[in-house]
């Protein structure tokens, strides 16, 4: 992961070396899906349609790109079986389990502001 592409964001000029950790981290996991993604698959490891059912709202070519981002990035991996047809199981890697805990934390932060609204 030497450089980002272009995304629905335009153009991203971050790299790893110079990148400020909060921005490098917001470009990877940040986005309307990515967290809710990754706070199923901290869940147990999904196949993409239970995936695509648990979150309304989201399109097939949405989720598809989301998940591909994420598995570029080394956060998920993607596992087809040989059943006819093939499905294709979604799970966390050990970098995307180190993400847990800031998504517990993103989640008890959220909590805690709705219940200030």
């Amino acid at each position: 992961m030497s450089g980002f592409k272009s995304d629905q964001y335009g153009t991203c000029t971050l790299t790893v070396k110079r990148a400020c950790p909060i921005e490098l981290t917001m470009h990877i996991i940040g986005g309307k899906w990515k967290c809710i993604i990754l706070s199923l698959l901290s869940q147990s490891p999904m196949y993409y349609n239970a995936m695509r059912r648990e979150i309304p709202g989201i399109t097939q070519r949405i989720l598809t790109l989301q998940l591909r981002d994420l598995e570029k990035d080394g956060i998920i991996e993607r596992e087809e079986t040989n059943e006819n047809p093939k499905k294709v199981l979604y799970y966390l890697t050990a970098l995307g389990g180190d993400l847990v805990p800031i998504l517990e934390s993103i989640k008890t932060w959220g909590n805690a502001y709705m219940r200030k609204q």
